[in-house]
């Protein structure tokens, strides 16, 4: 498979705070890649260097064969990053919000069609501020769409939503890999990580601690003679509150 993102011996230092320790690990294009790990595990600084937000302390980065260190306006042309809430002036709909992002981006976009691939076509007229949450959500993966990138970084992007509106979303970044488009997702929920993504990479106290995809990683611990507590069944509560309270994920 091809590498889109490789990362060698990176290390992040802030005075004697050493945040990354020197981490290795490669993205394919394509694929839904997790990285995981506690608060404080290295996780979001690592992203930040890599989406040329944050400066490292040394090892290389390449996005797309480009280096962090002297193409960052080229990797910006070529990466979407999601927006926290803070990010949206509340009182502009949302075809006017795309209209002024794609201005900072100097691009002519059609904004049906962008909110129509998040399944927001018909609240284009809707204000930032009266979306859900889930919506809200939907909508900020649309502004990293405008320049119509090859990698997207999605940080813990259902945090917050309902079981409804946490699985649109995961529909709608399998759909963005079927488009080609590599995800790169942060996420604190297990469930999530082990149904969405590729492989996943486990951090902690700035160190890769476990790199695999998430089967092989689950076929490891039970090959070292994990017992686990309870039975695993074939469903779970949030399947059954899906089945019994579910709506049209439309309206999240």
């Amino acid at each position: 498979m091809q590498s889109i993102i490789s990362v060698t011996n990176l290390h992040k230092q802030y005075n004697n705070y050493h945040a990354v320790k020197g981490i290795s690990f490669e993205v394919y294009q394509g694929e839904i890649f997790g990285l995981l790990g506690s608060n404080g595990a290295g996780k979001t600084t690592t992203l930040e260097i890599i989406e040329t937000l944050r400066t490292k302390t040394s090892g290389t980065v390449l996005v797309d064969g480009l280096d962090v260190d002297n193409a960052a306006d080229e990797i910006k042309k070529i990466i979407g990053v999601q927006l926290q809430a803070a990010g949206y002036y509340p009182n502009l709909n949302l075809s006017e919000l795309l209209h002024l992002f794609a201005g900072l981006y100097n691009h002519q976009i059609d904004t049906h069609a962008i909110l129509k691939s998040v399944n927001l076509h018909d609240r284009a007229k809707a204000k930032y501020k009266e979306l859900s949450g889930g919506q809200k959500q939907r909508f900020s993966i649309a502004t990293t769409l405008i320049n119509k990138p090859k990698i997207i970084f999605l940080d813990e992007p259902t945090t917050g939503l309902d079981p409804q509106a946490r699985r649109s979303l995961w529909d709608l970044i399998r759909d963005l890999r079927k488009q080609s488009v590599t995800v790169v997702l942060t996420t604190h929920y297990m469930d999530e990580a082990e149904s969405l993504c590729d492989r996943v990479a486990i951090m902690e106290g700035g160190n890769i601690i476990a790199l695999d995809t998430p089967q092989a990683l689950i076929d490891q611990l039970l090959a070292s003679g994990f017992d686990p507590r309870r039975e695993v069944k074939k469903a779970n509560l949030e399947d059954v509150f899906l089945k019994i309270a579910g709506h049209s994920i439309d309206a999240v």
